[in-house]
C-alpha cells in the first residue's frame, strides 16, 4: 500500500506516512533493533506518521527522540502508550506526571536507588550472580532467561521492596502478560492482578511497616499529606513493572549477542578492563524500550507540525543506532569512545530512576559469567524469539557449553 493510499489527518503530509506497527513488526533473527531501524530508514524523513494503533508520529533520529524526551513543555507523559487509553486507571506515578508534579514522587524512588544504596545492592547482586552460575555451570547448558535473567535483577528488586522470593514465579508471569499479552484485555487483566497484589502489600505495610521501599512510600507525605490510594496504586504498579521486566529483558539481548559473537566474548575474557565500556556499548546497541508522549501544544519537529492531542513514539533503539551520532552504529565496538551517550534509559525529567542499579547488575553479569563460562553458544535446533510491545524481550534462550571449559 502506498503512503498516499493510507488514511491520515489533514496536517500530516502524505510523504511522511508509513505502513508500520511499532508493536508488531517482523524481526529478523533476534535483532529487534536492526529490524526496526531498517524499516524506519526505508523513509528518509526525521519524523514519520503511521495509521496503526490509533495513528501516531514516530521520531526516527537521535535529534528527534532527544527533543521529544527532553521537552516536557510540548510533550506530555500523561499517556505513555498509543492506542486505546483509559484515563480512569491510576497513572503510573511518577512516570505519567509532568513537571513539577512528578518531582516529590520521583525523589522517594531516587533515595532508595542512590549510588550509595546501589553500592550495597551491587554486593548482593554479585553474590547472587555467582551462586546462580555456579549452580548450573557444570551442567553444560541452561535456559538463560528462566535460570538467570529472571532471577538476578528480580531477586534484587524484591529485596528492595521487601517481597517474598516465593512470589517471584507468579509476579514474573503476570508482569510478562501485562507488558506483552496478546490482547488489550489480557494486558489489562494482568495489570489489574499486579495492582491488587501491590495494594495488598501496601495494606500489610500500613499495619506493620518495615525498612523496604514500599514501607517508605506508604509512610511518605507529598504536600503535607499521605499519598492517596489512587496515585499510590499506580506508583506500586510502576515499581512492579520496572523491577520485574526491563533488566531481565536486557540481559537476554546481552547473552544472545555474546553467544553468537565469540570474538567479542574472547576480548572481554582476555581484557576484562573493557567490561565497563562494553556494558555501555551493549546498552547503546540493544536498547529495548519504545516511549510515547502526547503533544501538549502545536510544535514543529523534523520539518512537520505536530498538533496538540497527537501522539508520538520515541523508540530508544533509533537513538543509539543513528549513524549521524554513532559511526557504523550497527557494529558493536567495545573500544567505542563514549558509547553511553544515548537514550537507552530515556531522557529528560523521566530518565529511568533505576539506571544506576541496572548498569551495575548488567556489568556484574558480564564480569562473573565470563569468568566462569567463557565460551558458550545458542543450543542448535532451538528457536529463540523476540516478543515486544513497549519493551522487547527474548522469551527463551537455550545456551550450551563444554562443561570442561568452565572455571
Amino acid at each position: 500500500m502506498t503512503s498516499a493510499a493510507l488514511d491520515h489527518p489533514a496536517h500530516v503530509p502524505a510523504d511522511r506516512v508509513i505502513d508500520f506497527d511499532l508493536y508488531d513488526f517482523p524481526v529478523e533473527g533476534l535483532d529487534y533493533q536492526r529490524s526496526m531501524r531498517e524499516i524506519l530508514q526505508s523513509r528518509p524523513a526525521d519524523v514519520l506518521w503511521t495509521p496503526h494503533n490509533g495513528g501516531h508520529w514516530i521520531a526516527r533520529t537521535h535529534d528527534t527522540v532527544a527533543k521529544v524526551l527532553a521537552d516536557s513543555d510540548h510533550f506530555s507523559s500523561r499517556r505513555i502508550m498509543v492506542g486505546p487509553y483509559d484515563d480512569s486507571r491510576p497513572p503510573l506515578v511518577p512516570l505519567q506526571l509532568d513537571p513539577p508534579h512528578h518531582a516529590p514522587y520521583r525523589a522517594l524512588l531516587q533515595a532508595a536507588l542512590s549510588p550509595k544504596a546501589v553500592g550495597k545492592l551491587g554486593e548482593r547482586a554479585r553474590e547472587l550472580s555467582i551462586e546462580l552460575i555456579d549452580g548450573f555451570k557444570h551442567d553444560g547448558h541452561c535456559e538463560f532467561i528462566g535460570q538467570f535473567a529472571q532471577h538476578l535483577p528480580i531477586a534484587i528488586f524484591m529485596e528492595i521492596v521487601g517481597l517474598p522470593a516465593s512470589d517471584r514465579p507468579y509476579l514474573t508471569e503476570v508482569a510478562e502478560a501485562a507488558m506483552r499479552g496478546g490482547t488489550e484485555a489480557e494486558r489489562n487483566a494482568a495489570g489489574a492482578k499486579l495492582m491488587a497484589y501491590g495494594m495488598a502489600k501496601v495494606a500489610e505495610r500500613r499495619a506493620n511497616p518495615g525498612t523496604d521501599l514500599i514501607s517508605t512510600i506508604v509512610q511518605a507525605e507529598v504536600d503535607g499529606q499521605p499519598i492517596a490510594d489512587f496515585p499510590l496504586t499506580g506508583m506500586i504498579l510502576l515499581l512492579l513493572l520496572g523491577g520485574l521486566d526491563t533488566v531481565a529483558s536486557t540481559l537476554g539481548f546481552y547473552a544472545q549477542f555474546l553467544a553468537t559473537h565469540p570474538e567479542h566474548r574472547r576480548l572481554l575474557v582476555e581484557q576484562p578492563e573493557l567490561i565497563p565500556n562494553a556494558n555501555e556499548e551493549l546498552l547503546r546497541r540493544f536498547a529495548i524500550a519504545i516511549l510515547a508522549r502526547e503533544v501538549k501544544a502545536d510544535v514543529e519537529l523534523g520539518g512537520v507540525t505536530l498538533k496538540a492531542g497527537d501522539m508520538i513514539m520515541a523508540p530508544t533503539p533509533m537513538d543509539g543506532l543513528d549513524e549521524h551520532k554513532f559511526a557504523d552504529p550497527l557494529t558493536v565496538d567495545f573500544h567505542r569512545v563514549k558509547p553511553g551517550a544515548n537514550a537507552t534509559f530515556g531522557g529528560g525529567v523521566h530518565r529511568c530512576v533505576g539506571s544506576v542499579l541496572a548498569r551495575t547488575e548488567l556489568r556484574i553479569f558480564l564480569e562473573e559469567w565470563l569468568k566462569r563460562i567463557p565460551d558458550f553458544a545458542i543450543k542448535p535446533g532451538t528457536n529463540p524469539r523476540v516478543s515486544a510491545r513497549s519493551v522487547a524481550t527474548i522469551t527463551t534462550l537455550e545456551l550450551v557449553w563444554d562443561p570442561g571449559s568452565v572455571k
